[in-house]
């Protein structure tokens, strides 16, 4: 890691090779939220109605595009061609839906306007086209956005300590063993946490996001959780509609396969903004808001920063200030990090190669032996 809190690995490096692992720093900043905020321009705060619809209308004709295309002239080609091209379109219609999936993510954030009603109107719309239970997944992830970093109380691939890994482990901690945990993680982690709580935080009894007496909410947001409920009901009649009309394999070619480069694409993105060997985790001794978001990375997608609307290598800046529109975060990533110095992280390892690096180095959490700090862990994977 050098200066700035850069990441940026050159394999052939030796020094820089050990720099991505230098740890960031845990002690409590010397800087508050609110001499961050004075940094970034006041009009990075501000959102456009107009300005947030164009990206939804773009994406949204991208889209179409991409499907006018795909029904129309992909069943044309000869057999061998046609199911290359249909691999292809799945997967660019994929990453143009991840974008609408994080459009969708914007109004969970109240970031996509200043009218809540608005906000959740789109967002409904939005995600349940993808199948997302937009309420289910707001209030889920608003716990997990106030309690980043805690071992205790954050949402989302939560790390186990040493204790809490599985037997099965120290067989899969190979390089055939790696490659089956994301192929698993890619295709089934989506689903599985949203019905089973699968690298959630542990509750008391069992959680899941479509049920409205789930323990993950509380009495006044059970309501909506219905209406995320009839969303993805509605929306599945609809392809079951369609698939009794042009058959079940019309329906997985034009929107099963981008669905699952959809949600391969959002486990990817969250299990790498908040997995790496240099970020901390803090038990309830140690945690506090602050140190808790800064606990998180940005990450180089390459082009597909802007087909992902930059969610993807602005994540800190939107951990510090989630309701701020999308289109201002890169503005504001760059004021910040003069004031964050080392506390900022950005890891441009080719996003290949750092999943299989994260995997293999971040299997459990513990405290370093001696230390003071006992409430502050650090991945490993000795087992």
């Amino acid at each position: 890691m050098g200066a700035g809190g850069r990441m940026s690995v050159p394999p052939a490096d030796k020094k820089a090779k050990s720099d991505v692992v230098q740890r960031v720093p845990h002690a409590k900043p010397p800087f508050t939220l609110g001499e961050i905020k004075k940094a970034i321009p006041p009009h990075c705060f501000k959102r456009s109605i107009p300005r947030s619809f164009s990206y939804v209308v773009y994406d949204l004709i991208i889209a179409s595009l991409f499907y006018y295309v795909a029904t129309n002239y992909i069943h044309q080609l000869p057999q061998p061609l046609s199911y290359l091209a249909w691999t292809l379109y799945g997967i660019c219609q994929g990453c143009i839906l991840t974008g609408v999936w994080v459009l969708a993510h914007e109004c969970g954030h109240h970031a996509f306007s200043d009218y809540q009603w608005l906000d959740d109107t789109v967002g409904l719309i939005l995600h349940s086209f993808l199948l997302v239970p937009y309420f289910s997944w707001k209030y889920s992830h608003r716990r997990h956005h106030s309690n980043t970093g805690s071992l205790e109380r954050d949402e989302v691939f939560v790390p186990k300590v040493k204790s809490g890994v599985s037997w099965t482990a120290k067989y899969m901690n190979n390089p055939p063993g790696r490659v089956i945990i994301l192929i698993i993680q890619l295709t089934l982690g989506w689903p599985l946490y949203l019905m089973f709580n699968v690298s959630g935080r542990p509750y008391d009894r069992f959680a899941c996001h479509f049920d409205p007496n789930s323990p993950i909410y509380s009495d006044r947001e059970r309501a909506q959780i219905f209406i995320s409920d009839a969303g993805i009901l509605a929306v599945t009649y609809m392809l079951y509609r369609m698939s009794v009309a042009k058959g079940l394999a019309w329906v997985l070619y034009v929107y099963g396969g981008p669905l699952l480069v959809v949600n391969g694409f959002l486990v990817l993105i969250t299990f790498l903004q908040h997995t790496h060997p240099a970020l901390p985790h803090y038990d309830s001794s140690e945690w506090d808001w602050l140190r808790g978001a800064l606990a998180t990375v940005d990450r180089d997608y390459g082009i597909l920063n802007t087909i992902f609307h930059n969610i993807t290598d602005t994540h800190v800046a939107h951990h510090l200030f989630s309701t701020m529109p999308h289109y201002h975060a890169m503005e504001a990533t760059k004021a910040i990090k003069p004031i964050l110095g080392k506390y900022y992280q950005l890891d441009e390892t080719l996003v290949f190669k750092a999943m299989f690096r994260e995997v293999k180095e971040c299997i459990y959490v513990e405290p370093d032996e001696g230390e003071e700090n006992k409430g502050v862990f650090w991945y490993n994977n000795k087992l």
